[in-house]
């Protein structure tokens, strides 16, 4: 706690090095919590960088002083120039967000690795297919291993909301493998 204490102090004051302590420390596990987003790799290191410019420039603005609260503020920044990027991609004004699932799925094709294990491909897949809130409750619990109440600070949904929602994702999950298996 005083090191993250110390590196927002760091932050606030505009010490030299801060912010490279902070991208170094964050950097991994926000660039691949934006991948799971927006699937590509260039467009996740833009919201990425994006992410860091956008907390170092208003970490004045920043209240908390704990590591989990620091990384919930970094998350939401994530998350929302996430979803920004998806609702870009809509094909029209009244379309939803879940409308480009088809292609972030084709996405996500150009840009596996040939020699992934094809269970992790089959979920992955599994993943993409599911409606956005699900998706974003079901990486951040199950990949980043967050727990509910963090999520529910960088969401702003309930835990209780978010519990329903990590469940319906499972279930789909299992049901969307089960069914690759049969076939």
């Amino acid at each position: 706690m005083k090191e993250v204490t110390n590196l927002i102090a760091r932050l606030k004051s505009n010490e030299v090095g801060a912010f490279d302590l902070l991208v170094e420390q964050y950097g991994e596990r926000l660039y691949w919590h934006i991948r799971r987003v927006v699937v590509q790799h260039e467009e996740a290191e833009d919201i990425l960088q994006e992410s860091f410019t956008r907390a170092f420039l208003s970490i004045n603005k920043f209240r908390g002083e704990t590591e989990g609260s620091l990384t919930a503020w970094l998350y939401r920044i994530a998350t929302t120039l996430s979803i920004t990027a998806l609702q870009k991609k809509r094909r029209g004004i009244f379309s939803s967000i879940d409308s480009v699932r088809g292609e972030l799925l084709a996405s996500f094709d150009e840009e596996v690795d040939p020699s992934a294990d094809e269970i992790l491909i089959r979920l992955q897949k599994a993943v993409l297919s599911l409606p956005t809130k699900q998706r974003l409750v079901f990486n951040m619990r199950y990949y980043d291993e967050l727990s509910f109440e963090q999520i529910s600070q960088i969401t702003g949904h309930s835990v209780s909301t978010l519990k329903t929602n990590y469940h319906y994702a499972v279930n789909r999950i299992k049901e969307d493998v089960r069914v690759i298996d049969i076939e």
